[in-house]
C-alpha cells in the first residue's frame, strides 16, 4: 500500500508520528511537507525529536493569506499526487495544509483519509472549522478521536467510511512523555518550582487583535505565580508593537520542542491557551486547562470540568485560573482512547 501523506503545522507533525512509524514497517510513504510552519522551533525540532522521516517533498509556501496559501498547495500537491497515484491521500487536522491535500486528491479521484475527522466548533469565523468541514465532505475514511465527532457527523450526512479511533496524539503522549520528563533543564534554567501556569496563544482571534493579547497579558502580569509563555511567531510580532511590558514573573521564551512543551504541560499548574492540541494533551496528562476562546471543539474536556472556557479578558483570565487550580475534579474519563489509534487508523486503511 502506497500512501501521500500532507503535512505542514506543528500539531500535523505530532499525529504524524505514531502513524508514520506503524505504516512504514509494511507499507511505503511519500511525505510532503507544504512549509505552512517553516520556523526551526516550528519544524525541524519535532522531525527530529520525534524521529519522523525527511519529507519527500518540501513545498516551501511560508506564510501568505489563506487563499495564496491554498494556491500555493495545490497546484504542487496535484502535480506529486498524479505522479505519485497513492492508494490514499492521508491528510491531519485543520489547518490550510489539510485542506489543500484534500482538495487536490478529490479533483484526481485519488481517495482521501482524514485523521480527526468530525471536531465541531460550530464558528465558521473561524478558518480552521472551514478546513475541518470541507475536508470531512471530501473524505473516503473519516477517522474519529470521540464518538461526538462522530455524531457531528452524522448530523451532516457522513455516515460512510467514519470510525471511532480514539485520538492520536494520545499514541504520541504516551510514546513520548517518560522521555520529557526526563527534560527538567527548561524549568530550572526559568526557575519555576512547582506551581507554574504554561501558557500558548496563536489563533487569530487573540493574537491579531491587540485589545485581545493587551487583555491576555494584563492578566498573566497578574497571575501571583510564575507564568512560562513560549510566544508563537505570529503573536511576537503583536507583542512587540504593544505598550504593555511582561511582569517580572511572566518569562516570554522562544517556541519549543514538542518534548520540552511536553515536559512543562506536565509540570504544570494550570494551562493556559487557545490551541486544541494542547487542550487535549493537557487532559491525557491531567493538567487543569483554562481555554481562551468562546467556544472549543473538545467538548469532553469543558464537560468534564477538566478545562474551562473564557473570553480574552483580563479578569476572566485570572478568574478562570484561579478556579482551575482550585477545583480539579476527582473523576478522569478515558474519553480519547487507549494510545492505539494509529493501529486502528492502518488497519482501516
Amino acid at each position: 500500500m502506497r500512501i501521500f501523506t500532507v503535512i505542514g503545522a506543528r500539531p500535523q507533525f505530532i499525529k504524524a508520528a505514531p502513524l508514520s512509524a506503524a505504516l512504514r514497517q509494511q507499507h511505503q510513504e511519500f511525505l510532503v511537507h507544504t512549509g505552512q510552519h517553516y520556523d526551526d522551533q516550528m519544524s525541524r525540532v519535532f522531525f527530529e525529536e520525534l524521529s519522523i522521516p525527511a519529507p519527500d517533498v518540501h513545498l516551501n509556501v511560508g506564510s501568505g493569506t489563506h487563499a495564496e496559501h491554498l494556491a500555493a498547495m495545490i497546484v504542487p500537491l496535484e502535480k506529486l499526487m498524479t505522479e505519485q497515484q497513492p492508494d490514499w491521500v492521508l491528510v491531519y487536522g485543520d489547518t490550510n495544509s489539510t485542506l489543500a491535500g484534500a482538495l487536490a486528491a478529490a479533483k484526481l479521484n485519488l481517495p482521501v483519509a482524514h485523521v480527526e475527522a468530525g471536531l465541531r466548533s460550530f464558528n465558521r469565523t473561524m478558518p480552521e472549522e472551514i478546513n475541518r468541514v470541507l475536508t470531512d465532505h471530501l473524505a473516503a475514511r473519516l477517522f474519529c478521536p470521540t464518538q461526538v465527532a462522530v455524531d457531528n457527523l452524522a448530523r451532516e450526512g457522513i455516515t460512510q467510511g467514519v470510525l471511532i479511533t480514539g485520538d492520536i496524539m494520545v499514541d504520541a503522549v504516551l510514546r513520548y512523555v517518560e522521555t520529557a520528563r526526563q527534560r527538567p533543564m527548561l524549568r530550572q534554567q526559568l526557575a519555576l518550582g512547582d506551581a507554574y501556569a504554561l501558557v500558548t496563544i496563536h489563533r487569530p482571534a487573540n493574537a491579531d487583535d491587540p485589545v485581545a493579547l493587551r487583555a491576555i497579558l494584563d492578566g498573566l502580569n497578574r497571575l501571583e505565580m510564575p507564568v512560562v509563555f513560549p510566544v508563537h511567531p505570529r503573536t511576537r510580532r503583536l507583542l512587540s508593537s504593544l505598550d504593555l511590558a511582561p511582569a517580572a514573573q511572566v518569562h516570554l521564551i522562544e517556541p519549543v520542542g514538542y518534548l520540552d512543551m511536553l515536559a512543562l504541560l506536565d509540570g504544570a499548574a494550570v494551562a493556559l491557551t487557545d490551541s486544541g492540541g494542547l487542550q487535549k494533551e493537557a487532559y491525557v496528562l491531567r493538567t487543569p486547562c483554562v481555554t481562551i476562546r468562546t467556544e472549543t471543539e473538545w467538548v469532553e474536556t469543558v464537560e468534564s470540568g477538566w478545562n474551562m472556557l473564557c473570553g480574552p479578558e483580563a479578569a476572566a483570565v485570572i478568574r478562570a485560573a484561579r478556579h482551575m487550580m482550585t477545583h480539579t475534579p476527582d473523576a478522569h474519563p478515558d474519553f480519547y482512547g487507549d494510545g492505539r489509534a494509529a493501529a486502528r487508523m492502518l488497519a482501516a486503511l
